[in-house]
């Protein structure tokens, strides 16, 4: 029955961050209350985050190392269903922590201690919403498979819309604890022709560690 249940969570947490939230904007009264300030937020560049905060006259390249806290998860505020499984999220978390990692490598390593060149750097996955096709979902997960109504729809072998899934974000000096960058992101849904165990989640994860690294490069190199 746990390992049933599990795969039931698997699926719900899947849709939380795969469906229903596209074409929306990224609109004060969707942010999450995560971030410390959202009111220096900036429409960001062309190819990077959606908006973002940069302290004037800060040297980035004196961080060359990264203390990373535990990533946090956030329902979006009219969500019919708040309720998920503990275990998910936090195989969520460590998938976070795992992309993030392996794109950072050993160019920054990620450290436990505060110091004048570790950037502290707070995330969170916002406007997560369980959908109505849940129970559609749910019905056809069996523990030799997963949720095969996320990848047909009516039959029809056409792959199902996905929404997008939303990040903020805040960089810290480890050994203040001031802002010294800030942002939100989001990435948007598509088709899909399979589905991994987290789906969008997992790619979406990826894609925004990646980023971090090549931004960290970009600063690193002036």
């Amino acid at each position: 029955m746990k390992i049933i249940f599990n795969l039931l969570s698997v699926a719900v947490i899947s849709l939380c961050l795969t469906i229903g939230c596209a074409g929306q904007k990224l609109a004060v009264e969707n942010y999450s209350g995560f971030l410390l300030d959202y009111s220096k937020l900036e429409p960001g560049p062309e190819g990077g985050v959606a908006k973002r905060y940069i302290k004037p006259g800060v040297d980035f390249k004196q961080y060359n190392k990264i203390m990373l806290d535990q990533v946090r998860f956030y329902f979006k505020p009219d969500a019919a269903d708040k309720g998920i499984d503990a275990d998910v999220i936090k195989e969520l978390a460590n998938i976070f922590d795992k992309a993030v990692i392996n794109a950072l490598g050993s160019a920054y390593p990620i450290v436990a201690k505060p110091g004048p060149d570790v950037m502290r750097i707070r995330v969170a996955i916002t406007n997560m919403e369980l959908s109505f096709r849940s129970a559609n979902a749910i019905a056809s997960v069996t523990p030799e498979g997963m949720v095969n109504s996320m990848v047909n729809t009516g039959g029809t072998g056409k792959g199902t819309g996905v929404g997008e899934i939303r990040m903020e974000f805040e960089f810290l000096d480890s050994s203040t604890n001031q802002l010294i960058a800030g942002g939100v992101d989001r990435r948007p849904g598509g088709e899909i022709d399979s589905v991994s165990k987290f789906g969008t989640a997992d790619e979406a994860f990826k894609f925004w560690a990646q980023r971090l690294r090549t931004w960290l490069d970009e600063v690193h190199s002036k």
